[in-house]
């Protein structure tokens, strides 16, 4: 079989449910979980796995930071096999009821990016597939973890420049938090008839880490991390198992 360029992995070697992390040190840490774990291939900040959760096939491709090292994966990721992508990641708070430790389920995606616009019209939306986004919502609530669904903002800078970032107009129009993937893996997905969605983990409030203020590196956001991957997998395997009944074709 072709090996593809970028992930570096044979066409047909990803399960049709694929879970993108951005860091690979996490994808990793997903992989550690499953039984059978496999390592596929490492090609930059791309680490590929494969194993087996509650029985069901599942794969995890790091995606790196930002939205066009996401796309890249997330088209590779389809050509290898993937119907279902799920971002498993981190977020910064931009509303003071969305707090560290939390879990957001991304309906949506404001395009702050560069990448998308030569993908897709600008008016075209960033939207998550409903099932994905409902079953990721469901698994954080039957684990009790405070959960909160809506639009989030993808966004290629971090720190402040000279230039202001718009967070606080993005907050005060109501997106609940900011990342900097979710768009381009929701816009590739939308173009290739995959199906996509994102659960996220909060790890701080953005208004102030794009001051500078910022330390992801804490007990609330580990466990935080650690629930939205079992929250993802979960779901993962609810979806690929109403699939095999006939429910809906990924």
């Amino acid at each position: 079989m072709p090996v593809l360029p970028t992930l570096r992995v044979e066409e047909g070697a990803l399960p049709p449910g694929v879970l993108l992390p951005g860091d690979p040190g996490r994808a990793a840490r997903i992989a550690e979980k499953l039984d059978r774990p496999e390592e596929l291939a490492k090609n930059r900040e791309f680490h590929s796995y494969r194993g087996l959760w509650q029985g069901v096939p599942v794969g995890v491709v790091s995606t790196g930071v930002g939205a066009p090292g996401a796309a890249i994966c997330a088209e590779e990721a389809i050509r290898a096999g993937a119907r279902i992508l799920i971002r498993v990641g981190t977020a910064g708070s931009l509303q003071d009821h969305v707090q560290d430790g939390h879990l957001v389920v991304a309906l949506g995606a404001v395009r702050a990016e560069g990448t998308t616009p030569r993908l897709l019209p600008v008016e075209f939306p960033a939207l998550a597939d409903p099932e994905v986004a409902t079953a990721l919502s469901q698994e954080a609530q039957r684990l009790g973890v405070p959960v909160h669904s809506g639009v989030v903002v993808t966004l290629d800078a971090f720190y402040r420049g000279v230039l202001d970032l718009g967070l606080e107009a993005y907050a005060q129009s109501g997106a609940l938090a900011v990342e900097m993937e979710c768009s381009a893996i929701f816009c590739v997905a939308q173009l290739r008839r995959a199906r996509a969605g994102a659960i996220l983990a909060i790890d701080g409030d953005a208004r102030r880490a794009a001051q500078g203020d910022y330390n992801p590196h804490r007990e609330v956001v580990r466990r935080a991390v650690d629930l939205e991957i079992e929250c993802a997998l979960n779901a993962l395997v609810h979806l690929l198992r109403g699939h095999r009944e006939g429910r809906r074709c990924p």
